[in-house]
């Protein structure tokens, strides 16, 4: 399966920000976790990130026709106000979509409950760590075997 995996703002600086809620591991060993999954499942991974919601929208409809059949996606803070990127994830409607976050939007600070960006995916983990990356991505495959 080809998966591209698309991280919002802040996230290049985990292990630096905000360490009792993102926790020690730095953005690199997330990439060398989603890798070394990748290769042993026999996927092609793509990761992306950008602090910019142009540069975000650009690649989410870059997908569209490079092959990707699977997105996980950590808008950041750009998941709470971001019609843009809902409306380019809706866009991409033939590539199956799984939104991921580190830590439980539901029991932090109240602006954190609502994604505008979930009802564009199929699925959304939240609160299980940079585990939940490679959840979405077992959850991808398995939403992927139901549509066929």
């Amino acid at each position: 399966m080809k998966i591209l995996v698309i991280n919002g703002p802040n996230l290049n600086f985990l292990g630096i920000r905000e360490k009792e809620i993102y926790g020690e591991e730095s953005y690199e060993s997330l990439l060398r976790m989603l890798e070394e999954k990748a290769e042993r499942d026999g996927d092609t991974l793509e990761c992306f990130q950008s602090n910019h919601e142009g540069a975000i929208i650009d690649r989410i409809q870059e997908a569209y026709s490079d092959g990707t059949e699977g997105i996980v996606i950590n808008p950041g803070a750009y998941t709470h106000y971001s019609y843009a990127i809902h409306d380019a994830l809706k866009s991409v409607s033939g590539i199956i979509k799984v939104e991921v976050h580190i830590s439980d939007i539901n029991t932090r600070e109240e602006f954190r409950h609502v994604s505008v960006t979930a009802p564009a995916c199929d699925a959304q983990i939240a609160g299980h760590g940079l585990a939940g990356y490679t959840e979405a991505m077992d959850l991808m495959k398995d939403l992927k075997s139901k549509k066929e």
